[in-house]
């Protein structure tokens, strides 16, 4: 069965830090993109990274450089987000999502296909 499942996500104060992780099952992760993306309540999925998983090239919206770093574990079949620096405007749901081949980026949802559950991220104080 193809599947994604993320997790990782939680509650944590401004600055602070998490990292989410996708656990990948049913498919070679060579063979595709896994992105991660996120969402709130009345706006559009947007999306956050991307990574190449045969070539470990990755991709990050703007808002994102230098505060999240996005990697993969191929032996574990995982992909990691990690978050630093988080701000209240990072609260959201977060998926990751596979593309195949080298489509998935720049990461948009259409090119997407197969999706994890999401995971909350909350950030408070």
């Amino acid at each position: 069965q193809v599947q994604l499942v993320d997790s990782g996500g939680g509650l944590v104060q401004p600055g602070g830090s998490l990292r989410l992780s996708c656990a990948a099952s049913g498919f070679t992760l060579d063979y595709y993109v896994i992105g991660w993306f996120r969402q709130v309540p009345g706006k559009e999925r947007e999306g956050v990274s991307a990574i190449v998983i045969s070539d470990g090239h990755t991709y990050y919206a703007n808002s994102f450089k230098g505060r999240f770093t996005i990697s993969s574990d191929k032996n574990k079949n995982m992909v990691y987000l990690q978050m630093n620096d988080l701000k209240p405007d990072d609260t959201a749901v977060y998926y990751c999502a596979r593309a195949p081949g080298r489509i998935g980026i720049p990461p948009k949802v259409a090119l997407y296909d197969v999706w994890g559950q999401g995971t909350q991220v909350t950030v408070s104080s």
